[in-house]
């Protein structure tokens, strides 16, 4: 099985692995105490400048792994006392300074926050409003922009650095895109987990009466190779699922009501993704009312379930932290149960002990092709498409495939001034889609290969098809 590719994956796996040990043993409340020297032996610090710095650490992914800061909205959460090795200012003058006699960067400069000292330009960051002209004015480019990159990763523009120099991330502005929790190189900011809700989940379904299924979205294909899906079904049934279901069968779903949708309206934005909603929510208002009013994939399938087993409780798994704010907004409110990360998963079979590799495949072939492909950038428009070919229309589909944040901000601007001939524009918060979601275990290109690979293994099956399956169980 591929392993984790950063120093920072290996220790939250580490703090979900504990935390969900824990809870399978109702052992939380004085267990989670041992957590940071489980993690952190010692005697010598590995990764900061000591072990009692990476033990406090430690502390605050356990709070975050249990749920983080009720009081806080945002779905990812700063680790305040992890977040102090970036550069505090933007605008630094770097060796290619010459103490130039033209200085046109102090000319350039409108806050007169340059001078020249010991033939060299030095910025009073006191003035400095980091407009960025001096870098542009700078014949040597010795001007640089150093831009934390949790800042410079964030498309919604919701990160800033705060008054204590820590990072802040404005609610007001934050999507739950999830970009910040892997672009950050010290791991200071952190998705919250609802890691416990599932433990408890499936440890009261027999007391209470109810099955848990699991959705799990078609980006996992590929995430725990060179095991097949067929493992991780089997190994989720381990874990004491009742069943599993493709959410490409809810993506099925979606592309049929979309389809119609946009039969009727005539133009449409995409709500598959819960990240660009809400950017375009909170960014372009004024434009809201273009998204689809069909429910995401994720809920679809939550709702199919749930209709087949009224008994059921469905915990979503994918590569998305926007998905764990998604379950809790009033439109889909009871659908969904529980949303995991595949991180998250991967820390529950280490919790349980189970060895996936020793396990018997287990058949999961649900969906058409073109749900499977709603996992990548371009998958949705090209199931829609396919969806009004088999409805017969011959309406002209003109779609745009938005990979990332800024390409939805430029397509919605677009939008705006009635610029380029398009009727569906198709929104994905993370570059590539859901493949390289930030959760992702491996987050690589070979993860679209995997996913069209198993879009051919559903053998042609039209979207009709393997609605009329799901419908006729």
């Amino acid at each position: 099985m591929r392993v984790f590719e950063t120093n920072v994956q290996e220790l939250k796996n580490g703090v979900l692995r504990a935390v969900a040990r824990l809870a399978w043993k109702d052992d939380l409340q004085t267990g989670i105490l041992d957590i940071p020297e489980e993690i952190i032996p010692g005697p010598e610090a590995k990764l900061r400048c000591c072990i009692y710095k990476e033990r406090a650490i430690i502390t605050q992914r356990t709070k975050l792994a249990m749920g983080g800061d009720k009081a806080n909205p945002n779905m990812v959460e700063v680790l305040d006392i992890a977040c102090d090795e970036c550069p505090v200012t933007e605008i630094a003058v770097g060796p290619a300074c010459r103490g130039c006699i033209a200085t046109r960067c102090i000319h350039a400069c409108p806050k007169e926050a340059i001078s020249i000292v010991n033939h060299r330009a030095v910025i009073d960051h006191a003035k400095c409003i980091t407009c960025g002209k001096c870098i542009s004015a700078c014949p040597y480019g010795a001007i640089e922009k150093n831009q934390r990159p949790c800042e410079r990763g964030c498309k919604a523009g919701a990160i800033s650095m705060g008054p204590d120099r820590k990072a802040f991330v404005d609610p007001a502005k934050c999507t739950a895109c999830g970009t910040c929790t892997y672009q950050c190189p010290f791991g200071a900011i952190m998705d919250k987990s609802f890691i416990v809700d599932a433990v408890q989940l499936l440890k009261g379904a027999e007391k209470w009466n109810y099955k848990v299924y699991a959705a799990v979205a078609p980006s996992i294909a590929g995430q725990f190779a060179p095991l097949t899906m067929g493992h991780v079904v089997t190994g989720l049934k381990m874990l004491g699922f009742e069943d599993v279901v493709e959410v490409a069968l809810g993506a099925d779903m979606t592309a049929e009501h979309e389809a119609d949708e946009l039969l009727e309206k005539g133009m449409l934005a995409s709500s598959c993704c819960p990240a660009f909603v809400s950017f375009v929510e909170k960014h372009f208002p004024e434009q809201a009312h273009l998204i689809s009013e069909t429910p995401s994939p994720m809920v679809m399938t939550a709702r199919y379930i749930k209709e087949k087993d009224p008994t059921a409780k469905v915990v979503f798994v994918g590569p998305c932290v926007a998905k764990k704010q998604e379950i809790h907004l009033g439109k889909t409110m009871g659908a969904v149960d529980c949303a995991l990360t595949f991180e998250e998963l991967y820390a529950l079979f280490e919790s349980k002990e189970i060895e996936l590799e020793s396990l018997k495949p287990a058949e999961l072939d649900q969906a058409s092709g073109y749900g499977r492909t709603f996992a990548r950038s371009g998958g949705v428009s090209a199931a829609v498409a396919q969806a009004l070919k088999e409805k017969g229309s011959d309406f002209a589909l003109k779609s745009q495939a938005c990979s990332g944040l800024e390409a939805c901000r430029v397509a919605f601007l677009k939008a705006i001034k009635g610029v380029g001939d398009v009727n569906f524009i198709e929104g994905m918060a993370c570059e590539g889609g859901c493949v390289l979601g930030p959760a992702q275990l491996i987050r690589s290109p070979r993860n679209q290969n995997d996913v069209e690979r198993h879009a051919k293994q559903a053998q042609g099956r039209t979207i009709g098809e393997a609605l009329k399956a799901a419908r006729d169980i």
